[in-house]
């Protein structure tokens, strides 16, 4: 986690200046990647569509945003859940008693509505907590929760001065083959939109993947039930290193005989937990060869109380199952917005 860097970055890019007759010469910035029929990657972002105070009431936090000494975690949910019912069992209680200033985005529909809305609720929050704090902030996420940052980040450039680190549990970053097997009929905008085959998913990893300045970590397993492709030799987790600093880990990479399944590994799965700390404790990615391997025998992780785990684990299963807060199922997924494409429509 580094201090003020968005503010060195935005001086520094002021201060770039081309000398002519004699002298040094300013470097030539680095030519934009070619990105087809999608918007290129510099291309400032679109005014957000969605009312400022929904934006502003989608974000909780654990205190208060002002004079911290370390940059605040943004926690975002997965589909089908909640802020609270995915991480309050869990990751806030931890966060809490490291010491961690946190916030958490709620997103519409619980999270199976069109993504591109759902997105803007992340480009507010990021805004928004860079902006209380003065400081970065790192994002970690949860299955869609660790992929539509990235939405973020692609479409309106200036968030990616806003943060230090992305960290992924389980992300979906490449789609999932289950989904277009199930979304061949009615699905919910998000569950089509995470179809490996989407146009959606082409238009997010249009270009690059990760942009310089970010560090990124995907932490998936094995065992997962939900994102597909999950083992090598092309995960969906897993993302290319050709911008931002990337760590792609498998929870059987650290412990070989861990089973943990998608939910396990956004809840309460001890692996997954110190590869996400590990990340927002020292510079740049998580590393494999720092992850403890006591991870390998805890039941759960700090924060889970195991006393009432049972219960805890179950009512988010259950939540997520549950398609009374879903958006209405549709025979398509929703069109791409015009902002997304090279030229505008």
């Amino acid at each position: 986690m580094r201090a003020g860097r968005s503010r060195l970055l935005m001086a520094a890019t002021a201060a770039l200046v081309v000398l002519v007759g004699g002298g040094t010469a300013a470097a030539t910035p680095p030519k934009a990647p070619a990105t087809g029929e999608f918007a290129p990657v510099d291309r400032p972002g679109p005014r957000l569509s969605v009312p400022a105070e929904q934006l502003a009431a989608s974000l909780s936090c654990n205190g208060s945003l002002h004079r911290l000494q370390q940059d605040p975690v943004l926690l975002v949910p997965g589909t089908t859940l909640t802020p609270e019912v995915n991480f309050g069992w869990n990751y806030m209680r931890a966060f809490d008693q490291m010491g961690l200033r946190w916030c958490a985005v709620t997103l519409p529909f619980d999270a199976t509505g069109d993504i591109q809305v759902a997105a803007e609720h992340v480009v507010s929050a990021l805004r928004t907590m860079a902006k209380k704090s003065g400081r970065d902030v790192d994002v970690v996420g949860y299955s869609q929760g660790g992929m539509v940052p990235r939405w973020a980040l692609r479409f309106w450039p200036d968030t990616r001065a806003l943060v230090d680190d992305v960290i992924g549990l389980s992300p979906s970053n490449h789609g999932t083959v289950v989904a277009d097997v199930a979304c061949q009929r009615d699905c919910t905008p998000a569950n089509h939109q995470q179809a490996s085959q989407s146009a959606f998913m082409r238009a997010l990893n249009s270009g690059v993947e990760t942009f310089p300045g970010i560090d990124y970590t995907a932490a998936y397993t094995w065992t997962d039930e939900i994102v597909v492709p999950k083992t090598p030799p092309k995960p969906s987790s897993a993302l290319r290193a050709d911008g931002g600093r990337v760590a792609n880990i498998a929870l059987q990479e650290v412990c070989g005989l861990n089973a943990a399944d998608h939910f396990a590994i956004g809840s309460f799965d001890p692996v997954g937990y110190a590869i996400v700390v590990d990340a927002l404790t020292h510079d740049g990615p998580a590393a494999r060869e720092r992850i403890p391997l006591a991870a390998c025998v805890q039941g759960t992780h700090p924060g889970v109380d195991r006393t009432t785990f049972p219960q805890d684990f179950l009512g988010m299963v259950r939540y997520a199952g549950d398609s009374s807060g879903d958006a209405p199922k549709t025979a398509d997924e929703p069109p791409l917005r015009p902002y997304v494409y090279a030229a505008r429509r």
